[in-house]
């Protein structure tokens, strides 16, 4: 009992203090199962595009070619536009004047971009019912020039603790009263009203409504959940889809306009804006009831419960089963609900009663453990204890054997070992080698190989086994040439310490060899074995007497090509034939 209420009190509390892991998890959930409503007839977007923006000379657009544009999409039946454009500053070629008498002529709002300045915009009318609660500050805004502030409405990019903008207020508090979202000024325009109506209840705002359109209900804050609709977009070469709709235009040229990260994926701000009045107008549009967080744990505790006592008094089948059966309704009734647009988490719950069955499951098998042990104990006074330690291994651990690979391979080894041996001590000698084995196996890690082991002052490395390699000719190559530099660097140490230089001779060779556990029934080691192997290892012994640091096989040097060059015909021990072998060029 007292384990129960431990692991209930530890997954419980997460949801119940809102914690981000715990809100981003609900959040991707709720993104993964909400539906996308149809879009409706009554929006479409037009994009200012690259082409566009470049015909014109560049950003910003002119304002008189903005009224053309303006003029061209009412022309074709739209019932009014919204530019989700910022107009800071005066039209450089003096164009304000005739866009503004333009826009006074057609339904049109226009943006005010959400910032820090402390800049506050000219409240809306509103009305109010009940105690006035709740609600998001502004921040301030990027004003528009006074003669484009027609219609303004807010363009807030408030993003949810994973980073992704999923829900928007419908009107943002200011000091002096309340100012609209964008798509919320849209509606009013398209509705003819002049008055928001925010109706409070105990907890905040309850819903936002305008004449003409039917309230929409929010969550306290006056928030609501977007449905990504992207409504018809289309261009200026093509306005032939704006009849009867009202148009949002943005500019998608390169560098303009931010893209900020939704559900759907990146999107500008006036596909943004789009999707939020659709959103607003579809009286469908998912929401988080009052009582969400009640049921929401309800759901958590009454899981958890039910998965605990299945496989607690369960066998371990029949545990897994009722456990399982519990997860899946959880599941499917979670998602129903969300697909209702109703937006009750269970994503935790589901991962609670996975936890709980884990904690469960592991309690029981620690307990069976703790029986075997005391058995073991009991019948080690029977039987010889290697023979009871025996019977517990695992077979599999002692399985011998390899695979064949093609992989290069590289060998190294300190010139003068025995001399510098006889001139230092041996706490130095030590102290030198781990230096001069660390640079070595640092720059083969760096290259993605695999040292294999140390031979007294010896190197065995390889590439392309376990795993491919990629390219693992050239890494080995390279990876040679970081040895090179390493031990230019360690010898300059060497020297200011009145030591002797460290020469190091390297070889490497590509080939198919047998690599796996090497060894006896009772000791082995992960290596390899072959030719290839024993051909690197005798060109490292051979580049003494050839008076270079590298030699390398001709399979290496094809596959490497730049920076290499035939070197000589040497002969090496254990070969018949001659060796192509190559050095740095």
């Amino acid at each position: 009992m007292i384990r129960f209420l431990i692991i209930i009190t530890l997954l419980s509390l997460p949801m119940a203090l809102g914690l981000a892991p715990v809100e981003a998890i609900k959040l991707r959930w709720f993104d993964a199962l909400i539906e996308t409503p149809q879009p409706s007839p009554y929006f479409a977007i037009v994009n200012i595009t690259e082409k566009n923006v470049a015909d014109e000379g560049g950003y910003p657009v002119p304002r008189a070619r903005l009224a053309e544009i303006q003029q061209q999409i009412m022309d074709e039946g739209a019932l009014g536009v919204g530019w989700v454009i910022s107009f800071p500053q005066p039209d450089r070629l003096g164009g304000d004047t005739v866009f503004a008498n333009t826009m006074s002529q057609y339904p049109t709002v226009v943006a005010m971009f959400e910032t820090d300045n402390q800049d506050y915009p000219k409240p809306a009318g509103t009305v109010t019912i009940g105690e006035p609660k709740g609600g998001i500050m502004v921040t301030g805004v990027q004003q528009n020039i006074p003669q484009l502030r027609q219609g303004q409405g807010i363009v807030s990019a408030r993003v949810d603790v994973d980073g992704l903008l999923r829900r928007m207020p419908l009107l943002m508090k200011t000091p002096d009263g309340w100012v609209p979202a964008f798509a919320t000024e849209v509606l009013k325009v398209l509705a003819g009203s002049d008055t928001y109506m925010i109706r409070f209840n105990k907890n905040g705002i309850q819903e936002i409504a305008t004449k003409g359109i039917p309230p929409a209900s929010t969550d306290s804050m006056g928030r609501r959940w977007i449905s990504w609709i992207v409504p018809r977009e289309t261009s200026l070469d093509d306005l032939s889809g704006v009849a009867g709709k009202f148009v949002f235009v943005g500019v998608t040229a390169k560098g303009v306009m931010p893209q900020v990260a939704t559900p759907a994926g990146l999107m500008y701000p006036h596909y943004i804006q789009a999707a939020f009045a659709e959103t607003i107008i579809n009286q469908n549009s998912p929401h988080i009831p009052e009582f969400a967080l009640f049921a929401e744990l309800c759901a958590l505790l009454l899981g958890i419960a039910l998965v605990w006592l299945c496989v607690t008094f369960s066998g371990v089948t029949l545990g897994i089963c009722l456990a399982a059966g519990t997860m899946a309704v959880t599941g499917f009734l979670g998602a129903f609900v969300v697909q209702k647009g109703i937006l009750i988490d269970s994503s935790w719950a589901l991962i609670s009663q996975f936890c709980t069955a884990s904690f469960a499951f592991y309690f029981n098998f620690a307990e069976q453990w703790r029986l075997r042990q005391q058995i073991k104990q009991q019948f080690e006074h029977y039987l010889d204890p290697s023979q009871v330690a025996e019977l517990q291994k695992d077979p599999d651990k002692l399985k011998l054997g390899g695979a064949r690979y093609y992989a290069t391979f590289l060998f190294t080894d300190v010139r003068g070992f025995t001399s510098m041996s006889e001139q230092l001590e041996p706490e130095d000698v030590t102290h030198v080698m781990n230096r001069a084995l660390t640079v070595q196996s640092d720059a083969v890690k760096k290259n993605g190989g695999l040292v294999d082991k140390y031979i007294g002052d010896a190197m065995m490395a390889f590439w392309n086994a376990p795993l491919p390699v990629d390219e693992h000719e050239k890494k080995a190559v390279t990876c040679a040439r970081d040895i090179e530099e390493g031990m230019v660097e360690l010898n300059k140490e060497l020297t200011a310490m009145g030591k002797p230089n460290i020469q190091i001779g390297i070889g490497i060779n590509t080939g198919e060899a047998i690599i796996g556990n090497m060894g006896s029934a009772t000791r082995f080691d992960y290596t390899a074995i072959g030719d290839a192997v024993n051909t690197a290892a005798r060109l490292e012994s051979a580049t003494k007497a050839e008076g270079v640091n590298v030699l390398m096989g001709q399979y290496t040097a094809r596959a490497v090509e730049m920076g290499v060059k035939y070197h000589n015909d040497i002969s090496v021990k254990g070969k018949a034939k001659s060796l192509k072998v190559y050095t740095w060029a």
